[in-house]
């Protein structure tokens, strides 16, 4: 997933969650993460939540620390937040945000539930199996139509607001799968590097 490295997000924040996503960018860009969202929470008083992941998909707890010790200090620096706030550093969990077009490539075959910012096709939520992607846009097939409702819809790119991936059985197995492909891959560059040194 190299070639995602720089792949813009479909859905970005507005606000101070903006702000703060454009002061971090670069220091994870830097990093070799990938910011997925930024939001600012009203718990235990103020939280500031950055998910973010590497570039392969996976995440870890090293990760999300080295992540908070880097962008601490940017923070601080810039200053955007005018309280005293808690830092939470997460990776995107496995109901993740689907904030980019490789997110509904990578998880085609599997249930989004997604909002628009207009309408499209009579609605502006929808739910269903991702079964095509495009350039332009997403293709579900519902999992409830409406009577008289096509069973498959096409959602532009340009329409989405919110989109997340639904919690199911077959998202488990499928996750915890990249995610040891994504773990053996990446010892593999690890003792490959070794055998050089």
């Amino acid at each position: 997933m190299q070639d995602n490295v720089k792949e813009p997000r479909l859905i970005v924040e507005t606000g101070l969650d903006l702000r703060v996503a454009e002061i971090i960018e670069p220091t994870l860009d830097a990093m070799d993460f990938r910011l997925v969202r930024v939001r600012l929470l009203n718990q235990n008083g103020m939280t500031l939540q950055i998910m973010c992941e590497r570039n392969d998909g996976t995440m870890n707890v090293e990760g999300c620390e080295a992540v908070s010790v880097a962008i601490s200090p940017v923070l601080d620096v810039e200053d955007p937040i005018d309280r005293e706030y808690h830092l939470e550093v997460s990776s995107p969990g496995i109901d993740r945000p689907m904030v980019r077009k490789s997110d509904f490539v990578r998880w085609s075959g599997h249930l989004v539930k997604c909002e628009t910012s207009v309408l499209v096709d009579g609605r502006k939520r929808f739910r269903g199996k991702i079964v095509e992607t495009s350039e332009d846009g997403v293709t579900l097939e519902r999992d409830q139509p409406a009577n008289g409702e096509d069973p498959r819809v096409t959602v532009p790119y340009s329409a989405l607001a919110e989109a997340k991936l639904i919690l199911t059985d077959d998202l488990i197995r499928d996750a915890l799968r990249a995610d040891k492909l994504a773990k053996a891959e990446a010892a593999n560059q690890n003792d490959e590097i070794e055998d050089e040194d």
